[in-house]
């Protein structure tokens, strides 16, 4: 159970650096230019505090891997986490729709991020 959760931690960090390089992988700064200050804010704001969840959540998979499965709140954790990737996985499918190799492995990435944070739960 520790490995799947240390397979959860990894997968958290790793969306958190992703984001934290979305300036320079989207090019967001010349991206953002035509874009109103109020939308330009909400988009820069919520991608860093997608950062902050993901690192506090690869935080808590890798310090408190007991408390994941043992109590309530951990169970509410992962399944909170499972359904976020699942959810993410079918919004991929709605708004970005593109054929495009990243775009597949991004969505295998959400598909993982589900079943990571279920298996806990199932096993």
């Amino acid at each position: 159970m520790n490995t799947i959760l240390f397979g959860c931690g990894v997968h958290s960090i790793g969306f958190a650096a992703f984001h934290i390089l979305f300036w320079k992988i989207f090019n967001r700064k010349d991206d953002l230019k035509t874009a109103s200050v109020p939308t330009r804010a909400i988009i820069q704001i919520a991608n860093l505090r997608l950062v902050h969840v993901f690192a506090l959540v690869g935080v808590i998979c890798f310090l408190f891997p007991g408390e994941l499965v043992r109590t309530s709140l951990g169970h509410a954790v992962l399944l909170g986490m499972s359904l976020f990737w699942l959810s993410r996985l079918i919004e991929q499918f709605v708004f970005l729709r593109y054929n495009r190799l990243t775009i597949h492995i991004l969505s295998a990435l959400f598909a993982l991020g589900a079943v990571l944070f279920a298996l806990p739960l199932l096993l």
